[in-house]
């Protein structure tokens, strides 16, 4: 069972929509499952869908509390998950598409994204949620408190220290 909200790019034309997203427990099952997560208690996103150009804007918050494995102790924890949502699409061939780049590309990290082309005439709000999740997500989670203790052997173990061991006498 999948999550899915699209909004269609003629729902527009009256002006923005508001949208308060929540997945239901089977939802979030799948979702969490597709995440790598042990389970997603919670998700919750409130958007706005607006006209950009011949496109489409999605802006909002999400929370989420997600649970996953302790890198650290292996130890299943929760930990609160939150973000912004800013996503900007047009249709394929529009003229404010980006044009696949031939040969150096210089990015700019303070430039704002190229808009992502949509497949139709619609755009799913519920996936640019989820997606927005997963790059929130921290993929190496530690467990608040979990500290990594190693003590290297005291012990000589390179093999000449064990080639000297065979080598005493015995008494």
């Amino acid at each position: 069972m999948s999550w899915t909200r699209p909004v269609k790019l003629h729902e527009l034309a009256r002006g923005p929509v508001s949208l308060k997203l929540a997945p239901d427990e089977a939802q979030r099952a799948a979702l969490a499952k597709q995440l790598g997560l042990l389970s997603l208690p919670s998700f919750t996103a409130d958007v706005t869908v607006k006209p950009w150009l011949d496109g489409v804007e999605v802006t909002g918050r999400f929370k989420a509390v997600v649970e996953q494995v302790c890198g650290i102790s292996l130890d299943r924890f929760e930990q609160p998950v939150a973000g912004e949502i800013d996503l900007r699409a047009v249709p394929a061939g529009s003229p404010h598409a980006a044009e696949p780049a031939a040969g150096a590309v210089e990015l700019d990290p303070d430039a704002p994204d190229a808009p992502d082309i949509l497949d139709g005439d619609a755009i799913d709000v519920a996936a640019v949620a989820a997606e927005h999740l997963a790059l929130e997500i921290d993929p190496f989670p530690r467990k608040p408190g979990a500290t990594f203790d190693y003590k290297p052997p005291e012990e000589e173990t390179s093999p000449f220290a064990a080639l000297k061991k065979l080598q005493e006498p015995k008494g």
